[in-house]
C-alpha cells in the first residue's frame, strides 16, 4: 500500500441497522477498489471484515474492523461497526476518530430502529454523513417510500445525489444528478439520462444548487443574480453544507452486484472532509492542564490516540490509533503521559480485516496499528515528549445488565480472572465486579448478546468455560426505632478471667454508623471505648435478619462496669455485640433495598406502556422531557425489579428503547416482601 499524505486521506465509519448489509458493502468497496480479487460472503464465513470465530458462529459483525481502500490517488479508511446497539462501545470508539459516516439503509425495509439509533450518535458529533440505500437488487422494493422514510424519520435535509435505473434484477445503473449523466453496469458505461427520469433529475439538481447557494452569502448573491455557479463552487458549497449538518447525500447501490459503489467512493472523496479540512483536534497539556490543540499537519510534533485494542494470545496486543499530527516512523520513541513513560514503537501496520500490511511511516490523519506495546490501551494518547498533549478519553455508558459467572472446572478459577482482565483491555464497556457479600463474580454489559460475546470470546481465546446465574441483589439491614440494652460478658476458667459490661442506646440515623460515648465517672475506662466501637462494627457486618450489613444506626455508650483484673479489650468487644443483640426486640429491624435512577429513552407511542410498567415494578416516575426525538422518562425503581430490564424494554418498545441506570440510595423494603427476602437468602 502506498503512503498517503493528510489531504488524500478520508476516515469514514460504516453504520446501520443489523442486516442492512454493512459487511457485504465492505466487501464490495474492497472489490471495486481492487483491494481484493474475490468477494467473500457472510454465509460462507469468508469476508474480510467479519473474521473472528464468534462472528462466524453468529453470522453478524460483533467488533469494529478496518477496511482501507485506495481510490483515485486517495485512501479511504473504512471502519465497519456492529449493527447491534449492545456494542455501543465499539461504535463510540470508532466515531471518536472518524471524519464522516456512511449510513446503510435496507431498500426492502427503509429506516429501521438501528438506523435511528446510529443517526442519534452521528448527530451528537455532527459528522458529515452519506445515506447509502443498499440492496436495490432485492425484491419488493418501494424506492420512493424508502426515501420518504429517510426524510421523515432522519432528516428532511437528505437529498438524492442519484436516481436508480430500475429495481430488483432490473437495477442496472444510476443517474448522477450533479453530473446530469447516467451509467449502466460495472464498467460504468455512459448512457443518456432516460426521459422518464430527466424531469426528476432536473428538480433534484435545482434543489442541490439551492443548498450550495445557502452555504455562503457570496454564493447566494451569485445564485439569485442568475449567474452560473462553477463546479468548484458547487463542490465547495456542498462540502461546507455537509460539514455544517445542512445536507446529507443519498446514493443508491447494490452491494451484491457492486452497482453504485464507485459513486459512493467518489462522493466520499468529493464531500467528506480530509483530516486537514476538519480543523485542529483539542486536548490539554498533561502537566499544566492548559488547553492546547493540534492541526493535522505532518510537519508538527507527533500525537496520536488509541481507539481500539485487540488481544491476540499469540501476537499479543494490537493497538489501533489515529495519528492526529506529525509523521510517525517505525522505531520512533513516543511519550505516554498517562503512565509518564517513553516507549519505542516497533513495526507499524495498516490492518485490512485481520491482515497486517507493514508500513514504514504514518502521516497525520491516517489510522494504523502497533503491536505488542502494553502501555497503549483504549483512550490512551501518545505524543512528542518535548511537546506533549493529551486528548479526551471516550466516555461510555455504564452497564445495564449483570450476570453472575463461575468456572465449569474448579481448576480454571485463576484463569477466569486473568482472561476477563485481558478481555477488559479490548472492551472497556463491560464491567467485572466481585461481590464479597453475595460471593458472586459479576460481569456487566449492555445486553445479553454483549455478555454472550464476551463469554464466547473467553472460551475460544482462553479455553475457559463458565456457568451463569442471576445476579443476587445486595440488601442492607437497619432499625426503625430506639432501644437500649445491657451487654455483659463474663468468663472465668482458672487464672485471669474475662469481664466486660456495657449499656448502649441504639437509634436510627441518616449516616451509616455513628458511635458516641457519654460515660460519667469512669464506669467504663476510656481505653475500652475503641473496643466497644469495634465490637459494634464487627457485629453489624452481618445483620440479624438475613446476614446483610446493618446501616443507619447511632450507638451511644452511656453506662457499664469493669473489673480491674479481668477486664480487657476482647471482653468489651464481645459485650458490645451482646448489647446490640439484646436490644433487637425493641429496635424493629428491617431490610433496605438498593434504589436506582433509570433514564429511559422511548418513542412517544411507547410512553404509556413504559409508565405503566414502571409502576408495576414499584417505581416512581419523577419527570419526562423531550430529547433528540425521544421521550426521556426519569424514574426511581428498586434494583430487584430491573435486573432483566434490558431484555424487557426491548420487548416493550420493538427494540427501539434504551436506558441508563445508576445507584441512588437504600430504602426500606415493603413489609410484605421482607420475609420472602429473608427466606431466599437463608437457603
Amino acid at each position: 500500500m502506498k503512503l498517503y499524505n493528510t489531504n488524500a486521506i478520508r476516515n469514514v465509519t460504516i453504520v446501520g441497522h443489523m442486516g442492512s448489509g454493512k459487511t457485504t458493502f465492505g466487501e464490495s468497496v474492497l472489490y471495486v477498489s481492487k483491494a481484493i480479487e474475490k468477494k467473500g460472503e457472510v454465509e460462507k464465513k469468508n469476508t474480510v471484515g467479519d473474521y473472528t470465530a464468534e462472528e462466524h458462529h453468529r453470522l453478524t459483525t460483533l467488533t469494529a474492523s478496518m477496511l482501507p481502500v485506495e481510490w483515485k490517488d486517495s485512501k479511504i479508511n473504512f471502519l465497519d461497526t456492529p449493527g447491534s446497539e449492545e456494542f455501543i462501545g465499539e461504535l463510540e470508539n470508532v466515531l471518536a476518530v472518524s471524519d464522516g459516516a456512511v449510513v446503510l439503509v435496507d431498500a426492502t425495509k427503509g429506516v429501521e430502529v438501528g438506523t435511528e439509533r446510529v443517526w442519534m450518535e452521528l448527530r451528537k458529533r455532527n459528522l458529515p454523513t452519506i445515506f447509502v440505500v443498499n440492496k436495490m437488487d432485492k425484491e419488493n422494493i418501494k424506492y420512493d417510500d424508502v426515501i420518504t422514510s429517510i426524510k421523515d424519520k432522519l432528516s428532511n435535509r437528505a437529498v438524492e445525489f442519484t436516481l436508480p435505473l430500475g429495481t430488483q434484477d432490473k437495477f442496472t445503473g444510476l443517474v448522477e444528478v450533479l453530473n446530469k449523466s447516467a451509467y449502466e453496469g460495472l464498467d460504468c458505461k455512459a448512457i443518456p439520462v432516460p426521459g422518464d427520469l430527466s424531469g426528476r433529475a432536473e428538480e433534484l439538481y435545482d434543489n442541490l444548487l439551492e443548498s450550495v447557494a445557502e452555504s455562503s452569502e457570496e454564493l447566494l448573491e451569485k445564485y439569485f443574480s442568475g449567474e452560473e455557479l462553477t463546479s468548484e463552487e458547487i463542490a465547495s458549497g456542498l462540502r461546507n453544507a455537509m460539514m455544517a449538518g445542512d445536507l446529507f447525500p443519498i446514493v443508491t447501490v447494490s452491494s451484491t452486484t457492486d452497482i453504485g459503489i464507485c459513486t459512493v467512493l467518489d462522493t466520499i472523496l468529493d464531500y467528506i472532509p480530509s483530516p486537514a479540512q476538519v480543523g485542529a483536534k483539542a486536548g490539554i497539556h498533561p502537566k499544566t492542564k492548559a488547553e492546547v490543540s493540534r492541526e493535522a499537519d505532518a510537519n508538527l510534533p507527533v500525537s496520536g490516540f488509541v481507539f481500539k485494542t485487540i488481544i491476540d494470545p499469540f501476537v499479543g496486543s494490537l493497538s489501533f490509533f489515529r495519528l492526529y499530527s506529525g509523521a510517525l516512523k517505525t522505531g520512533q520513541e513516543v511519550y505516554v503521559c498517562e503512565n509518564d513513560v517513553t516507549i519505542k514503537l516497533p513495526q507499524l501496520f495498516v490492518m485490512r480485516g485481520k491482515t497486517q500490511i507493514p508500513v514504514d511511516t504514518v502521516y497525520a490523519g491516517d489510522i494504523a496499528v502497533v503491536t505488542k506495546v502494553s502501555e497503549l490501551m483504549n483512550s490512551i494518547t501518545f505524543s512528542d515528549k518535548k511537546d506533549p498533549i493529551q486528548y479526551p478519553k471516550v466516555e461510555h455508558p455504564t452497564p445495564i445488565i449483570y450476570i453472575a459467572i463461575y468456572p465449569k472446572n474448579k481448576q480454571d478459577e485463576d484463569k477466569l480472572s486473568g482472561s476477563l482482565a485481558r478481555l477488559k483491555l479490548e472492551d472497556d464497556t463491560f464491567e467485572i465486579r466481585r461481590n464479597p457479600e453475595t460471593s458472586q463474580l459479576l460481569i456487566g454489559g449492555h445486553g445479553m448478546t454483549h455478555i454472550g460475546y464476551i463469554l464466547e470470546r473467553m472460551k475460544n481465546m482462553f479455553k475457559v468455560e463458565v456457568e451463569t446465574s442471576d445476579q443476587k441483589i445486595v440488601y442492607r439491614e437497619t432499625i426503625r426505632s430506639k432501644g437500649e440494652a445491657q451487654g455483659r460478658h463474663k468468663k472465668q476458667s482458672g487464672g485471669a478471667g474475662q469481664f466486660g459490661d456495657v449499656w448502649i442506646r441504639f437509634e436510627p440515623c441518616e449516616e451509616d454508623f455513628i458511635f458516641e460515648e457519654v460515660i460519667v465517672g469512669g464506669a467504663v475506662p476510656k481505653n475500652y471505648f475503641p473496643a466497644v466501637e469495634k465490637g459494634l462494627i464487627e457485629t453489624m457486618e452481618k445483620g440479624p435478619l438475613a446476614g446483610f450489613p446493618v446501616i443507619g444506626i447511632k450507638a451511644t455508650l452511656y453506662d457499664g462496669s469493669y473489673h480491674p483484673v479481668d477486664s480487657n479489650e476482647i471482653s468489651f468487644k464481645l459485650a458490645a455485640g451482646l448489647a446490640f443483640r439484646n436490644a433487637l426486640d425493641k429496635l424493629r429491624p428491617t431490610i433496605l433495598e438498593p434504589i436506582m435512577q433509570v433514564n429511559v429513552y422511548v418513542k412517544d407511542e411507547f410512553v404509556g406502556d413504559i409508565m405503566g410498567d414502571m409502576t408495576k415494578r414499584r417505581g416512581r416516575v419523577l419527570g419526562m422531557e423531550q430529547k433528540d426525538g425521544y421521550q426521556e422518562i426519569i424514574a426511581e425503581v428498586p434494583e430487584a425489579e430491573i435486573t432483566k430490564y434490558a431484555v424487557d424494554l426491548k420487548a416493550m418498545t420493538q427494540a427501539s428503547g434504551l436506558f441508563t441506570r445508576k445507584f441512588l440510595r437504600y430504602e426500606e423494603v415493603p413489609e410484605h416482601l421482607v420475609q420472602k427476602i429473608i427466606e431466599e437468602y437463608k437457603k
